[in-house]
């Protein structure tokens, strides 16, 4: 993706009254004290989580939460480091400080939020299916494929698996390895549905061009994205739920989803 891509007046005006107006104070607390010491803000994100996030072809993380972080970490006025890190070490990593956030397709649980505090959300997914459109294109609730002749696919241990297993169980599952098998599934006609996250049908459908494959407008399940902090430092919980009203309240985070999900272009750049 070209780096002015997502540059407008209306991202710019963002940035400059975040940086006014989100500047920390001299008593800010801990992780606060450390990103103005250091400079720099840690995010913590896999870049496999596409479109959220993904490396391109030169092993860089590209993406909307990717750009959210630089966004914020500019609005602080530091430079954002983008920490490459494991799904399941994202949270551990920054209850103990080794990360000052998290912005990773991170779904916002109670569970969660015992040990870590929560921003957001800035995107809402869940659980939704990708399919032939002449097999399911208005297909608006789970309950209506769950009968005997329906084939279903979905990831191996996946939240997916689980999900099918317990709101479709009459339907016929299989499981696959990788979700790149799922979807050859779909198109060969062996299997009628793919469960998956809303965001990988989205993208699977730009991938498609618009040959044959469609997905629901909006996912099955409600669950909300947010940005995980660390839980001692309320002043900098404060400094990032202005961030987001801002960028939220000025279009400019519409504006940044459209660029990834209204328009495939940046997906010949991602790693295969």
């Amino acid at each position: 993706m070209k780096p002015n891509r997502i540059a407008s007046t209306a991202i710019a005006a963002a940035l400059l009254i975040t940086a006014a107006l989100l500047a920390p104070p001299a008593d800010a607390g801990s992780t606060l004290e450390r990103i103005r010491s250091a400079k720099t803000l840690r995010v913590g994100i896999t870049g496999t989580q596409p479109p959220l996030n993904a490396k391109n072809k030169a092993g860089n993380i590209i993406g909307f939460e990717a750009d959210l972080a630089r966004m914020l970490g500019a609005s602080m006025g530091v430079k954002t480091e983008l920490v490459a890190t494991p799904f399941a070490e994202l949270l551990p990593k920054v209850a103990k400080g080794e990360l000052d956030i998290v912005i990773s397709g991170l779904t916002m649980t109670p569970e969660r939020n015992l040990d870590v505090a929560f921003v957001g959300p800035y995107f809402v997914s869940g659980k939704s299916i990708l399919s032939d459109e002449h097999t399911l294109a208005d297909l608006q609730d789970a309950r209506e494929i769950n009968k005997p002749d329906m084939k279903l696919v979905a990831l191996k241990d996946s939240t997916s698996q689980i999900f099918a297993e317990e709101i479709i169980p009459k339907a016929q599952l299989t499981t696959v390895a990788s979700y790149a098998a799922g979807v050859k599934m779909v198109k060969d006609g062996t299997a009628d549905v793919l469960i998956a996250d809303h965001p990988f049908c989205m993208v699977a459908v730009l991938q498609d061009e618009g040959e044959t494959l469609v997905t629901l407008a909006e996912p099955f399940t409600f669950e909300p994205i947010g940005m995980a902090l660390p839980p001692d430092d309320a002043l900098f919980v404060n400094l990032v739920t202005n961030f987001l009203t801002m960028i939220e309240g000025t279009g400019t985070l519409l504006e940044m989803k459209e660029s990834y999900f209204a328009d495939g272009e940046w997906l010949a750049d991602v790693q295969q």
